[in-house]
């Protein structure tokens, strides 16, 4: 079964092996803008002076994400930082403070946050975005879900004229708007 979470829920989260050992807390969220996955998390210490650490955990070393911690087997789990992302890939791909831009040029928003649906793989399945005039009313703030043929860049997120009519206010709906983005996106325009 996978869950619906927003990236920033988990941004702070502390990976804590089968053990019982706290290895550290979640630092960045870093997925492949190609196939929209989460391949991994940087991390960082726990506590107020605690900086980022060396090592960091692919997707693969997760045992489960739970609503408080991220599980790992053992500090095993972890490989060197670099390995599971470049300083570049994370500043080139992070897509928050972005335009959302249909095809066709109209300015839906402003990414707020990316929504992941996280199971035994995490994909990057929509974001919350604040809204422009596109969407009335201006300023609030909505769930958009992203189809196949979204485009995401380092300074922008593209996304099919269709997306905008399936904006949603609540993650309980997002189910259902995806569902409908996914039938489009699949030729059933």
């Amino acid at each position: 079964m996978s869950v619906l979470t927003l990236a920033t829920a988990l941004v702070g989260r502390p990976v804590v092996t089968l053990g019982g050992d706290d290895i550290g807390q979640v630092k960045d969220v870093v997925y492949a803008a190609e196939s929209r996955r989460v391949t991994g998390f940087t991390l960082a210490g726990r506590g107020l002076l605690s900086g980022p650490l060396r090592r960091a955990l692919p997707w693969t070393g997760v045992h489960a994400v739970g609503r408080d911690a991220v599980m790992i087997s053992d500090e095993e789990s972890l490989t060197g930082r670099d390995e599971v992302a470049e300083r570049t890939e994370l500043r080139d791909h992070n897509l928050v403070g972005g335009a959302v831009l249909t095809e066709g040029g109209t300015a839906l928003g402003t990414v707020e946050d990316m929504i992941l649906e996280v199971g035994t793989v995490a994909d990057v399945v929509g974001c919350r975005i604040t809204t422009s005039e596109a969407i009335p009313p201006a300023g609030r703030s909505v769930l958009l879900p992203l189809p196949g043929e979204a485009i995401a860049s380092g300074e922008a997120l593209v996304v099919p004229e269709y997306v905008a009519g399936r904006a949603v206010d609540d993650l309980a709906a997002f189910r259902t708007a995806t569902r409908s983005a996914r039938s489009v996106s699949e030729g059933e325009r």
